[in-house]
């Protein structure tokens, strides 16, 4: 295999662990019932008039499982804060005591449950296409790889080789969201 190829796969592994890494990180947006600091990143918060994640304005905790606790640096950080919860997608009911944010997390249906399934499997699917357009963009460099005297034994192997990847990926993405499925299914 040449060097080139071998480059073009490198580059490729290193993007599909981006993908998973990335569905990793979706997956940890979706609540399973139990109460997690990380439930708010990618909250962004209006802090002298820049957009601000949350977690840099304001230490996040979880005093117990349902619940959980902002404590901004600034009081007047306070409504912002409520602000930013109450118009995220989270479903969630900020209370405000002048000192800190509690957020409770009720306990999930059976219907909510399917439904975060739902969504996490919507997650994966999105990380296999991602992978899936990485090992095209690949094979088309390798291919391009051809023209430039590249030997057909040689294309074909780089191909190969993008294909395993693209396989062990896919049934990593598959694993991650089996095990999520588990962790939202379980009362």
């Amino acid at each position: 295999m040449t060097e080139e190829i071998q480059m073009y796969l490198d580059e490729a592994e290193e993007n599909m662990q981006k993908a998973v890494s990335h569905v990793i990180g979706e997956f940890k947006k979706i609540r399973a019932g139990k109460a997690q600091p990380n439930m708010l990143d990618g909250l962004l918060v209006q802090y002298y008039g820049n957009n601000t994640p949350i977690n840099q304005v304001a230490s996040i905790t979880t005093p117990d499982a349902r619940t959980i606790m902002v404590k901004p640096w600034e009081k007047n950080m306070l409504g912002e804060i409520e602000r930013a919860i109450i118009n995220s997608d989270l479903g969630l009911n900020p209370q405000n005591d002048g000192e800190v944010v509690r957020l409770n997390i009720p306990p999930l249906t059976e219907d909510r449950r399917k439904g975060l399934v739902k969504q996490a499997k919507t997650e994966a699917e999105n990380g296999k296409v991602s992978v899936r357009n990485i090992r095209k963009d690949a094979n088309d460099s390798i291919k391009k790889l051809l023209k430039d005297g590249t030997s057909e034994d040689d294309v074909k192997e780089g191909e190969d080789s993008v294909q395993q990847l693209t396989d062990k990926f896919v049934a990593k993405i598959d694993s991650i969201f089996d095990e999520k499925e588990k962790e939202i299914m379980t009362v």
